[in-house]
């Protein structure tokens, strides 16, 4: 590791966030002299961020820790376009007012995570539809548009690989860089930032807000990405088998978010410590030596910390209750889904279906079909089979991970 001496620095590089930094030495030295004021942007495309964004998430409470100012800033302005970056087709585009509602419920989450006031170390959120819904065509084009050149744009990865597969790229969304730019620009004016962090993805658009304040403004800025996170096997970081985990309890039950990080694979558990729990740097260590079943008690650790940071201690006390009930006592956790059965009998697909364990009754039949469907830990072997009412509740399971409990009434 690098010797950095700002507390910054160190922690970030200590916990394994530091992939690029546009000039280490000037970062380093202003982070030991004042309060750095730094910020990451999130498109409010959905009324929750998930799992995917915990890294940016987590690089901000770290800002902080070290005495520092996080900017939130969520794009009101930019998700009515839509980045590019690592993707194939255009983003559907939200009206206004769903924009706004997505950014209210984002808002929640980074309460979570980050300590929010007047103070000068405190966390604040903007809205960059602030400044980007009030300019003048004309002036960005005259002002900003002559430090772009399309030949440096068509060099980035977003754009680039997007034309290399022959995939669509509107107008609108080649914009979208430009506006980044813009914001960095605004921030520096309006905030005094100096700090954009991100994605490895994002070095492009990061660098050209730096040289476009440097142009324009004079002002001297920094810039510093983050790895791609990616699990033991080689896959993106972010993604269960079930498609996003999401961080607010509406969008996934805390339950599932719990199971999601006891689920960390083996070779994962002190990398996952280190980014997205605060567990001193010396008991990681003693952790992820941990062989054989005794990993197990470091996973449950990690799924303890991580779901206490996103949705609160009793949270997580309560999803470790449920997981020890349904997997190590077999009886039924508090918090699984129900389905209550108003009559003396139930399909198994119905069952699945109705417990939201399987989305239709064709991946109901598959789960069945592959012995992964259960009643009370009895595997079914039969579409037709019935669940009938000799008990008052029964534990339904789809696969290892999945349970839910019909209760009849």
């Amino acid at each position: 590791m690098t010797q950095y001496q700002s507390d910054l620095l160190r922690l970030l590089d200590e916990r394994g966030y530091i992939h690029q930094i546009t000039d280490a030495d000037g970062l380093d030295a202003l982070a030991r002299k004042e309060i750095i004021p730094g910020y990451i942007g999130f498109d409010a495309t959905a009324p929750s961020l998930h799992v995917g964004n915990l890294v940016s998430i987590m690089m901000l409470r770290r800002l902080q820790q070290a005495g520092h100012k996080p900017i939130v800033i969520m794009g009101g302005g930019t998700t009515r376009i839509g980045d590019p970056s690592g993707r194939d087709e255009s983003r559907q585009l939200l009206t206004s007012e769903k924009i706004e509602d997505n950014i209210a419920s984002i808002r929640t989450i980074f309460e979570q995570y980050l300590t929010f006031g007047d103070g000068p170390t405190d966390a604040i959120l903007i809205n960059n539809n602030d400044w980007l819904g009030k300019l003048n065509y004309i002036d960005l084009l005259r002002d900003v548009g002559p430090h772009f050149t399309i030949n440096r744009m068509l060099t980035f990865d977003s754009v680039r690989l997007r034309l290399e597969r022959e995939q669509p790229m509107t107008f609108l969304e080649f914009n979208y860089m430009i506006l980044q730019a813009y914001d960095y620009l605004e921030l520096s004016r309006r905030v005094d930032c100096r700090l954009q962090m991100g994605g490895s993805d994002q070095w492009g658009n990061i660098v050209n807000g730096m040289e476009l304040s440097r142009r324009i403004d004079g002002t001297q800025l920094y810039g510093l990405t983050t790895p791609l996170i990616t699990t033991a096997d080689g896959k993106k970081m972010g993604k269960s088998v079930d498609g996003a985990v999401w961080l607010k309890a509406d969008s996934l039950a805390p339950y599932d978010y719990w199971q999601f990080w006891r689920n960390t694979q083996d070779a994962d558990v002190g990398k996952f410590l280190r980014l997205f729990t605060d567990i001193e740097l010396s008991e990681i260590k003693r952790l992820e030596t941990l062989q054989g079943s005794e990993i197990n008690e470091a996973k449950k650790i990690l799924a303890d910390a991580a779901t206490t940071l996103a949705h609160g201690p009793d949270a997580a006390e309560q999803a470790g209750t449920t997981a020890q009930k349904t997997f190590e006592q077999g009886s039924a956790g508090d918090d699984l889904p129900r389905f209550e059965v108003g009559r003396d009998s139930i399909s198994i697909l119905d069952a699945l279906v109705s417990l939201g364990l399987c989305s239709s009754k064709g991946e109901a039949k598959r789960m069945v079909k592959g012995g992964g469907a259960r009643v009370d830990g009895e595997q079914i072997s039969s579409e037709q089979h019935q669940i009938d009412a000799s008990v008052k509740e029964v534990r339904i399971s789809a696969g290892k991970k999945k349970h839910g409990i019909v209760v009849f009434g």
